[in-house]
């Protein structure tokens, strides 16, 4: 999140997205010989999807909620590997990339407008001065909420069917999921373009729509994020799948039935209970921060966990980067120089000390050496009689 908002977005929308799934998409039919691998994937899946998704709603950085979502997203994309529906899985890759490369180049444009601010406490009603950033958003923000008819619907929904099909525990954990991704994206949205600024005057001087250069991305990524989604089209519908027909060679082998027995009619409900929820969540969102006032209050309680992301940093630093320091520390200190060091440099010292002590025996005096001599004559005579 330190790097140029662009970079951000390649690496959000696509690139880290990306290998993962595609490993795990492309080795198929492994996978599918192990059912219990296969839970293994969905569980990690959903428990990433919640755990960022938490995160993401108490963050105040607009590349942070952006940033912990992609990870939620990523972890929907392996709840659906997980559940094996590997074409829903690449499909959400592909209409992710759309929505969330808007996104990300939209609070690029947002942080461009009010001179490197990325606090979204201290934005409001940027829509006033930037319509074309505030509506590109707005249907980024739609199409990862999930809303009918938005590339995100199709490819979120395809994933909670094969869910649903697979394991009830985990379609509910995914589809409050997608809720909370609904509630956290319009937080964000009407914090920043909504309700009354809350920069500085000088911000609010300099505010103004970003160049071509950056609206021209925006607004072709927002059409992608509204008809990217119409090449994987439900069976519901009635029209063929054409992600699914070009997919279909890769994913054969895994003899994987689409939505297993689940009938339209129960798709067109399943479909129906997602998009309630999820307009539902949107609302409620709205009449929270449409006209956002910040308290200047520290949050508490589980407010300030989800601030902190779980203490997750801490943890790892109490239970990984303390122990790897003190055992470093350990190994300096006592293995090498007290051990290694000590072995090396007493070799070094012994045999100094040996050379002092022979050289005692070489003082110049005749009559020591003729005693030393019948010394070791009377002992090579004594060792030859008892051996």
């Amino acid at each position: 999140m330190a790097g140029p908002t662009p970079v951000s977005a390649l690496i959000h929308a696509a690139t880290m997205v990306t290998a993962g799934i595609y490993m795990v998409a492309r080795s198929n039919v492994i996978y599918s010989l192990s059912p219990c691998v296969q839970m293994v994937v969905a569980v990690i899946g959903l428990v990433t999807a919640l755990l960022a998704a938490s995160i993401a709603l108490k963050q105040n950085d607009i590349k942070k909620v952006l940033a912990y979502s992609t990870v939620s997203q990523l972890g929907y994309m392996f709840i659906a590997l997980g559940v094996g529906a590997y074409t829903a899985a690449v499909f959400h890759v592909m209409t992710h990339a759309f929505f969330k490369a808007l996104l990300f180049l939209g609070s690029g444009s947002v942080i461009h407008a009010m001179g490197g601010e990325q606090d979204i406490r201290k934005m409001g009603n940027l829509k006033k001065w930037m319509p074309i950033t505030n509506i590109t958003f707005l249907i980024g923000c739609l199409a990862i909420a999930g809303i009918p008819g938005l590339s995100g619907f199709f490819s979120k929904d395809e994933i909670l069917a094969h869910a649903f099909v697979s394991n009830k525990v985990i379609y509910a954990g995914a589809l409050i999921g997608a809720l909370m991704t609904a509630f956290y994206m319009f937080r964000l949205y009407y914090i920043t373009f909504c309700g009354q600024f809350r920069g500085t005057h000088e911000q609010e001087h300099h505010l103004h729509e970003s160049p071509v250069a950056i609206t021209f991305p925006l607004i072709v990524l927002a059409i992608l994020s509204v008809i990217g989604g119409y090449v994987g089209m439900p069976a519901a519908f009635g029209v063929p799948n054409l992600l699914q027909g070009y997919l279909h060679p890769i994913f054969e082998g895994a003899h994987v039935t689409e939505h297993g027995h689940l009938s339209h009619s129960m798709e067109w409900i399943l479909m129906g209970i997602s998009s309630g929820l999820v307009i539902v969540t949107i609302l409620f969102a709205r009449s929270k921060f449409i006209n956002y006032k910040d308290s200047g209050v520290a949050n508490t309680g589980i407010s300030k966990i989800l601030e902190n992301k779980w203490y997750v940093d801490e943890l790892y630093d109490a239970v990984i980067v303390k122990p790897l320091i003190a055992l470093s520390r350990f190994f300096q200190d006592v293995i090498e120089r007290s051990g290694i060091d000590g072995l090396v440099n007493g070799v070094g010292k012994g045999v100094k000390w040996s050379g002092r002590q022979a050289r005692l025996l070489q003082n110049g005096l005749v009559g020591f050496y003729i005693f030393a001599m019948v010394l070791g004559m009377i002992l090579l005579l004594v060792i030859s009689m008892f051996l």
